[in-house]
């Protein structure tokens, strides 16, 4: 995970618990208080899978890039050993 990702993350979890503990002391009848917290739960839950899915799209992309790059090595290797052959044969 990367430092922006732990920042993101972080900075969620402490949004979560804010927002909790505000609607915990808040001046409200509990059934209202408990919606809110359910309210907030469900939004965080959101928030944490819409960016589990950007992470997962970022991971899937870089495993082309790097799945790319083995090809074309494996290509450029075979084309050297392919000319070595026909030298020494």
């Amino acid at each position: 995970m990367n430092e922006n990702s732990k920042i993101v993350t972080a900075l969620l979890a402490g949004l979560a618990a804010g927002a909790v503990v505000g609607l915990l002391f808040a001046p409200d009848k509990g059934s209202e208080t408990r919606d809110k917290i359910n309210e907030s739960l469900s939004d965080l839950g959101d928030a944490i899978k819409e960016r589990a899915e950007e992470q997962f799209d970022q991971l899937s992309e870089l495993k082309d890039k790097l799945v790319s790059l083995v090809k074309s090595r494996a290509s450029e290797m075979e084309a050297i050993v392919d000319d070595e052959i026909v030298e020494h044969a």
